[in-house]
């Protein structure tokens, strides 16, 4: 499972990496997790602002730090 962490590489963005890492080692998951920091790259998907998560090219959450639930729950549909 790839798991790409869009911005630039502010406290939000590696809060979220962390969320992301702890939600997968919590539930034995084994992810990718990429932080994707290049303007260029970031402006491929639809979001307004940072940071934001897309997991196996879904891009599920932008410009907020989610729950670990919704996190868990990506994951988790994503596995199947």
């Amino acid at each position: 499972m790839t798991i790409n962490v869009l911005g630039p590489g502010c406290a939000n963005c590696k809060r979220l990496a962390q969320l992301v890492q702890q939600v997968a080692t919590t539930n034995s998951m084994p992810i990718q997790l990429e932080k994707v920091t290049d303007y260029a790259e970031i402006m491929h998907w639809p979001i307004l602002s940072t940071p934001g998560l897309v997991v196996n090219d879904t891009l599920v959450a932008s410009g907020r730090i989610p729950s670990a639930a919704e996190v868990a729950n990506w994951l988790s549909a994503a596995a199947q």
